[in-house]
């Protein structure tokens, strides 16, 4: 997720929780927050929190400088603990939208990547959105102008010391380059609907049976049209969609 992303992001949970603050109670927790970040916030226990593998990934994920303004703690713990259950299953590792590789940076630390026998496959422009491949309406929400820094260097540079391959160029132009037959880990998060179907599409056969797909803007405001891609490819599977309070949602390989 780019800086613009997490700024465009902040405006619209601003927004959100303005029009709710309206609504008497609706916001009203039962108790003092166990978290409180990123749109989500709960009274329920988050010992994630203090684990110190955990802290040390996320540590290693923010000093990539992915997430802007944000602190989204809660969604890199849903990515490390779906890279821990794939670490278990045949088949590498996936991110198709990497911006600064936060998210691949800190799961690469949580299940110790070197030692798993696995490749991680980094697919990116590292440069922004391909107009082409942006729909009518997401160019009529503003996502066209979202601004991106050039980052490939700096992610070659954070991944050098791991078993990583850098994909740079659109998806879906750059899919064949990525030549794992088996997949236990995929993440999409390209902020754009047709790249997303398109990866979709060419992993959901390579996905080893348990295998995870873990889809960052699922539930996020302005990425309707993204989110209903993904609810009927998966129907298209005969399966579901799981939406997480975070915005993500997630789908398991049968």
């Amino acid at each position: 997720m780019s800086q613009a992303l997490a700024r465009y992001r902040y405006r619209a949970f601003s927004t959100v929780q303005d029009l709710l603050g309206k609504v008497s109670g609706k916001l009203a927790l039962l108790g003092p927050a166990a978290y409180n970040e990123d749109g989500l916030a709960t009274i329920h226990a988050a010992p994630f929190l203090d684990d110190p593998l955990f802290q040390e990934a996320y540590a290693l994920g923010h000093a990539t400088g992915s997430w802007g303004e944000l602190d989204v703690r809660w969604r890199c713990y849903v990515c490390c603990w779906a890279a821990w259950h794939a670490k278990q299953l045949e088949g590498d590792f996936v991110e198709c939208g990497v911006n600064r590789g936060g998210y691949s940076r800190a799961l690469s630390h949580y299940v110790d990547l070197p030692s798993t026998g696995k490749r991680l496959y980094l697919l990116d422009t590292f440069a922004g959105l391909v107009d082409r491949y942006i729909t009518d309406g997401e160019k009529a929400i503003g996502r066209g102008n979202l601004e991106y820094e050039e980052c490939y260097d700096a992610v070659v540079a954070t991944f050098r010391d791991l078993p990583a391959q850098i994909i740079r160029g659109p998806v879906p132009d750059t899919l064949p380059q990525v030549d794992t037959e088996k997949v236990a880990y995929l993440s999409i998060d390209m902020n754009c609907t047709p790249p997303e179907v398109a990866a979709m599409e060419y992993f959901w056969p390579k996905v080893t049976p348990g295998g995870v797909m873990v889809h960052d803007d699922y539930g996020h405001p302005g990425h309707e049209e993204q989110r209903h891609a993904m609810d009927a490819f998966a129907a298209g599977q005969g399966l579901r969609m799981l939406q997480l309070p975070t915005g993500q949602g997630m789908l398991f390989k049968p």
